[in-house]
């Protein structure tokens, strides 16, 4: 693994500490309804603060186009207070007179949330002259967001060319657990990839099949790879036009001596509603008028040994429909599993995306993986094997 800055490489005590968070949570009625990310960033922040430092949190929220105050961080500020259970100012912007004039108010161990970075068209732009007006209110960055990390912008990127520069302790915790995942694993490696659709992953499957020793592919896209070996899928959600990548990456898989795992029966429904009967067929007799929901027993009995063989497990998808019941079944039990081979140390388990994480808090497990990344599409991008600009940027030349 590349050696990345850390707080361990620098005294923040008495510094101006700009400090690139991920304060992009969901919010109802002006309440912040899951703080898992105000959570994750909590350790940083306290430290910092404990060790005398002044923390000044650089943050984006929504997508604004300009100053829109539905758009503030103003009450994520006031929800991060109640985690950290110590006082968190406010700017109302981020650059300008306001920050700079809340900025030299703080005193050692002080904790400042600027307004929403994205209310300056200059931020997604990476602009080296408003990086340079963030720049003015620190004495070093620290950046903490890896959720943002795929995304090259001034407070993401840009301040790492104009400030000394560290990842903060949940970057450091993302990049060693998916440096001990993928870029220095202990072998076997089985990678489990499902999702609806084969186009979005493209990229991601064929550096998965260099990379690993196994690759489970289910959900919709797995219908994709069936149909492009002749299965008759009936009316199954599939990419049908994409059969040719399909093989391409099964070709792929072949040369790179990684086995590819594919479902080998199916719970299959004639209509896509919660509690519609569902029947377990083998793949060479699923009714043309039906679909295929899950993966089946026989494909549930051949991932758990996929599993048991592995030291290394890195997921992104469910298995199938998870949303609706019986439909949830293969992604439950296949989790659970996962689940109990990390609690008895023989499997080190990294997952992360959107449905991966909602899928093994439904089954329970969330908190009994290795490691459970929220970070979503700077996840996905880093499991593609592409630079991200975030992470580069930290780097020790």
């Amino acid at each position: 693994m590349n050696k990345f800055r850390t707080l361990d490489d620098v005294d923040v005590k008495a510094k101006r500490v700009l400090l690139r968070v991920d304060l992009n949570v969901p919010m109802e009625n002006g309440h912040v309804t899951d703080a898992t990310r105000l959570e994750r960033v909590a350790p940083t922040i306290t430290e910092i603060a404990d060790k005398g430092g002044k923390v000044i949190l650089l943050a984006h929220f929504g997508r604004p186009k300009g100053r829109d105050a539905k758009e503030s961080l103003k009450p994520v500020a006031e929800a991060l207070s109640g985690v950290l259970k110590r006082p968190v100012g406010f700017a109302d912007d981020c650059i300008g007179d306001a920050a700079a004039q809340a900025v030299a108010a703080m005193k050692d161990g002080d904790i400042l949330c600027l307004e929403n970075t994205r209310f300056h068209k200059e931020e997604e732009k990476n602009d080296p002259a408003f990086a340079a007006e963030l720049s003015k209110l620190g004495d070093i960055w620290v950046n903490d967001a890896f959720s943002a990390a795929h995304r090259a912008h001034a407070s993401t990127e840009g301040l790492g060319h104009k400030l000394p520069a560290y990842a903060g302790r949940s970057m450091q915790a993302e990049l060693e657990a998916l440096s001990k995942a993928l870029e220095a694993p202990t072998k076997p490696v089985i990678a489990i990839v499902g999702g609806a659709k084969v186009s979005t992953k493209i990229d991601l499957l064929e550096n998965l099949v260099s990379k690993v020793d196994a690759l489970v592919i289910g959900g919709g896209m797995a219908n994709t790879f069936l149909h492009a070996q002749g299965v008759a899928i009936g009316k199954s959600l599939a990419e049908r036009e994409l059969a040719p990548t399909a093989l391409r990456i099964l070709d792929k898989a072949e040369a790179s001596n990684c086995a590819i795992i594919l479902p080998v029966d199916a719970t299959v429904a004639f209509h896509f509603a919660a509690g519609s009967p569902s029947f377990a067929y083998g793949l060479d007799a699923i009714p043309p008028d039906s679909m295929i929901l899950d993966i089946g027993p026989q494909s549930t009995a051949r991932i758990h040994a996929a599993i048991d063989d592995a030291a290394t497990l890195v997921w992104n998808g469910p298995l199938g429909a998870f949303e609706i019941q019986p439909f949830d079944r293969g992604t439950m039990v296949a989790a659970k599993h996962a689940a109990a081979r990390t609690k008895a140390t023989k499997l080190v388990s990294v997952a992360g995306g959107g449905d991966t994480v909602a899928a093994l808090n439904q089954a329970g497990v969330g908190h009994d993986f290795t490691y459970i990344s929220t970070a979503g599409g700077a996840f996905l991008e880093w499991m593609e094997g592409k630079p991200l600009p975030g992470v580069e940027v930290l780097k020790v030349r």
